[in-house]
């Protein structure tokens, strides 16, 4: 059995974007930027790589009133492929993070822990108002669309 996981460990590169399913159902969205430092011949290199990441639920609902762009957090979760058409006919896809469990880093910074209250099965406060919001444009990936209750992977 194949596993699929991955914890990375960068910084926001932009806010966290909450969409809502039609049945009220919270997905975030947001950049995070990972830098790799390594030595090459006595000199320092520097690599980054950048994701996008998805949380849904309260996960994505707590996201959005936690991380904000330039804080330094670390994700757990799993790679998943989407694809889509563009409006010129071509194919696109994008491999994005799914996040199990979102955390700041405490490497160089502290955090306080505020715990919220359960009022729905899945431990959330339920739906809101839609955020929807341009999807992008260029060769970016747009923004998912969900129409289900559940997660489309």
């Amino acid at each position: 059995m194949a596993d699929n996981s991955v914890t990375l460990v960068g910084n926001v590169t932009r806010d966290p974007e909450l969409r809502y399913t039609s049945g009220g159902r919270g997905v975030a969205s947001f950049g995070l930027a990972v830098n790799r430092r390594y030595q090459v011949n006595g000199e320092w290199q520097e690599q980054t790589s950048f994701f996008n990441v998805v949380a849904w639920g309260t996960l994505g609902e707590n996201a959005v009133h936690s991380v904000v762009k330039g804080t330094r957090i670390i994700v757990a979760g799993r790679l998943e492929q989407r694809s889509w058409e563009t409006q010129e006919g071509e194919k696109r896809s994008v491999v994005e993070v799914v996040a199990d469990e979102l955390g700041p880093s405490l490497r160089w910074a502290t955090a306080n822990i505020e715990k919220t209250s359960r009022s729905t099965p899945d431990g959330g406060g339920g739906g809101g108002s839609s955020s929807e919001g341009a999807g992008g444009g260029g060769n970016r990936a747009p923004a998912p669309s969900y129409s289900g209750e559940e997660e489309p992977f």
